[in-house]
């Protein structure tokens, strides 16, 4: 593979960063998202947590989420101040929990260290929790109009497209090559707009599967258009087949309520409220079942009915007040589809 400044060279031969910058913006203004909630205000906490709800999640799922958020958690002070099972009870079906730990820990490091003001400056950006690489991009481009670099799977796309690039958008070895491309691309003004038509066309035109070629502004220098190779790109590594595992929870429950343990730091669903797991299968037959995939394994589990080992952080909680807590999407959603009238023969 070629060094990093010899496809930046090749890019630049390709479409020089001026015209690139100025194609984008003027496409976004026109055709690109210009009403999300989180656009309607400059407001660097509405970026915050708008930036953290993205990752992994597409736009659709995010946008009730961000108002119920705001509605209850308007500002850094109010998040920081809140208890964890408050914050993870809003954030419960959004996933990838630990996206809403470290959205409260750089709220707390926002009030704490930096009197509740969101920092300009990529320094003192990178120095809170949670916020990597593209989310310091993300806040300086979206809240303060700077010029600010941003790289995520949709500008890998878009990068990889139209320079029919070899880099491997899933090998984080690579990622540096679509940095300096972006970097060397991004302007130094009007970034609001350059860094949200990037995403916009990589959402919308330059999807990943059926892209619209024919309504892409860029269409006229991208090389694997030219080459009738569009559906060869992004170059990808070769994953592995995902694992399946076998999982075992307890189903205890009185006339009091469902029996809930809230699960440690190091766990799967860690600091959720969910059914107590056991090490190993029971005997006898299970009561129910449930099936989750996760980024790196598939959960396949079984339901006990029995009475749970008796451990710390456990709590019995009606059925009906479940949505109070904060609970793993599936252990909720089974939870809610419980035949009412079967638990309650079991309870006679």
């Amino acid at each position: 593979m070629q060094s990093i400044d010899y496809y930046v060279r090749t890019a630049k031969q390709t479409i020089a960063p001026a015209n690139f910058s100025r194609t984008v913006i003027d496409w976004q203004q026109t055709h690109g998202r210009n009403d999300l909630p989180w656009q309607r205000e400059a407001n660097p906490y509405h970026v915050l947590v708008s930036e953290l709800m993205l990752q992994q999640t597409q736009v659709k799922t995010v946008i009730p989420y961000f108002s119920r958020w705001l509605a209850r958690f308007p500002d850094v002070e109010t998040l920081a101040a809140a208890s964890e099972d408050d914050v993870m009870q809003l954030w419960q079906g959004l996933g990838y929990y630990r996206r809403a730990r470290n959205l409260q820990a750089a709220a707390r490091t926002v009030v704490n260290n930096h009197n509740g003001e969101i920092p300009t400056t990529a320094t003192e950006l990178r120095e809170i929790p949670g916020i990597g690489p593209y989310t310091v991009g993300a806040i300086r481009a979206f809240a303060y109009d700077a010029p600010a670099a941003i790289v995520d799977g949709n500008v890998k796309r878009l990068f990889a497209r139209l320079f029919a690039l070899p880099f491997l958008v899933n090998k984080s070895s690579h990622d540096r090559y679509f940095w300096a491309l972006a970097e060397e691309y991004t302007p130094t003004q009007e970034n609001r707009r350059f860094a949200q038509g990037l995403l916009d066309l990589g959402a919308t035109i330059c999807k990943p599967k059926q892209p619209l070629c024919a309504a892409c502004p860029l269409q006229s220098v991208c090389h694997s258009l030219a080459q009738d190779l569009v559906d060869d790109y992004p170059k990808r590594e070769t994953k592995k087949a995902t694992p399946t595992r076998a999982g075992h929870f307890v189903l205890d429950v009185t006339e009091a309520g469902v029996l809930l343990q809230k699960r440690d730091d190091s766990s799967v669903w860690p600091n959720l409220w969910c059914l107590p797991e056991l090490a190993a299968m029971p005997s006898g037959d299970a009561f129910g079942h449930f099936k989750h995939t996760f980024s790196h394994y598939k959960l396949e589990a079984s339901i006990w009915w029995q009475p749970a080992p008796d451990q710390s952080r456990q709590q019995r909680v009606a059925l009906d007040a479940i949505d109070q807590l904060g609970l793993p999407a599936p252990i909720r959603n089974y939870l809610q589809k419980l035949d009412r009238r079967e638990v309650c023969q079991k309870l006679e």
